[in-house]
């Protein structure tokens, strides 16, 4: 067994790794050391799906909500929520407000207004509801909702003087190592290996993750031959140090993924993820039952039932969902738990921009995430707005620790800011 992959499978869910070795169990058996596989039924990962998630602790009085916004300052989204005791809270949202906005600002929005921010965990469920909101089903509604869930628990963690993870549970890690996501397919694969060496110098990662494939392609390649000279070249460049993740966007099907997956384990890759189209969920299964290589996904999922079916039918060995584009930390920390429960990490997609800093407070508190979590870059746009200002270290990106998002100063960041509506 090569060393990255050894390493994965001993580091990737914490201590219950340690100890494996080449030829023993490994992800693919759907067990794990102290683990019974039998215990993964329907029912348990419902079950822990189903616990409550947030700690109240401290937030004893209601905290009603009084307003929700929508605001855009040099060329950020913003959704601000204040309560009608005055209490503030801010999410900054990916790109795809400027698409969303009228859905965030007729359909959910106005479902919370008046209602109390600690029941936040049955109000998912009551915005899925609200004016048959749930006929929306996907990146539509779950982006808004996630955008005011995140605005929301900035509030509370302001009020309790807690992080946002710390209202999720103790923090488990105060640094976060992370690969570095080149998106670019338009290039060759020299080109490429060149890319990702000077991602890797701007910002010290010790893992990347490049894209093969042709992203929704039906077996095509970005260009002619460019995913195996990719795929070898990058090792035989970047050395035996970086840990190297592939991602095909759902470019294949069955047989060409596993030919794919074959190359990656040849140069010790930590995971292969997408190989299929997102919603193929037996095609991918194939896949994950073929390789040796962990097979990750779920950053296009947005039903907790197929998440359910893909860890009870062990359909991927590492589950992603988006942040975002699933809904918020609430919903994804339900998927952790019922993965946690089978034996597997979530190393959760994030979808660009500030979306790296919910990141780190998902990774803050979640048990088992894997060995590396994404990043896009941005650190230099947002590093100020934290004190201390975010940082790298060693390759791991440091958790911001101020109360809520970690945003020292919401009206600094919002000055200027003009309500989109």
């Amino acid at each position: 067994m090569d060393l990255n992959r050894r390493r994965f499978l001993e580091l990737a869910g914490g201590a219950a790794f340690a100890g494996l070795h080449s030829g023993c169990r490994t992800l693919k058996d759907g067990a794990r050391v102290g683990r019974d596989r039998s215990r993964v039924t329907v029912e348990r990962l419902e079950a822990e799906a189903a616990r409550p998630v947030l700690d109240l602790s401290g937030l004893d009085a209601p905290v009603t909500i009084e307003s929700i916004r929508l605001l855009r300052a040099r060329g950020e989204y913003f959704v601000h929520v204040r309560s009608k005791g005055g209490a503030e809270g801010l999410a900054v949202t990916n790109s795809r407000a400027r698409n969303l906005y009228p859905i965030l600002n007729r359909r959910v929005i106005p479902y919370f207004i008046g209602k109390d921010a600690r029941d936040l965990e049955a109000h998912l469920f009551g915005v899925y509801r609200h004016q048959s909101n749930y006929k929306l089903q996907g990146l539509a509604l779950w982006c808004p909702l996630a955008w005011v869930e995140f605005a929301i628990l900035d509030m509370l963690g302001r009020i309790s003087g807690r992080s946002i993870g710390q209202l999720f549970g103790p923090p488990v890690r105060r640094k976060v190592p992370f690969y570095i996501a080149s998106s670019r397919r338009d290039n060759t694969a020299e080109e490429e290996v060149e890319h990702l060496q000077r991602l890797i110098e701007e910002t010290d990662a010790r893992a990347v993750k490049f894209r093969v494939g042709g992203r929704m392609s039906r077996n095509a390649d970005a260009s002619p031959g460019r995913t195996e000279k990719l795929i070898t070249s990058s090792r035989r460049v970047l050395g035996d140090d970086i840990a190297i993740h592939a991602d095909s966007n759902s470019s294949y099907d069955p047989p060409r993924a596993i030919e794919v997956g074959r190359m990656l384990e040849d140069i010790g890759a930590v995971y292969f993820e997408e190989p299929c189209p997102f919603d193929h969920l037996e095609d991918t299964k194939r896949v994950t039952d073929a390789l040796t290589i962990p097979v990750a996904g779920g950053e296009q999922e947005y039903s907790q039932r197929r998440f359910r079916w893909t860890i009870a039918n062990r359909g991927l060995d590492i589950v992603q969902p988006d942040l975002q584009y699933y809904g918020g930390l609430i919903r994804s920390t339900r998927v952790a738990r019922m993965a946690e429960l089978a034996g597997m990490p979530t190393t959760v997609h994030i979808s660009g921009g500030f979306g790296f800093v919910y990141m780190l407070h998902f990774a803050s508190y979640a048990r088992e995430i894997g060995l590396y979590q994404e990043y896009k870059r941005n650190i230099e746009k947002y590093r100020d707005w934290f004190e201390p200002s975010l940082s790298i270290e060693d390759g791991a990106l440091v958790v911001p620790s101020g109360p809520g998002v970690g945003i020292t100063t919401p009206s600094e960041v919002l000055k200027g800011a003009e309500p989109i509506v």
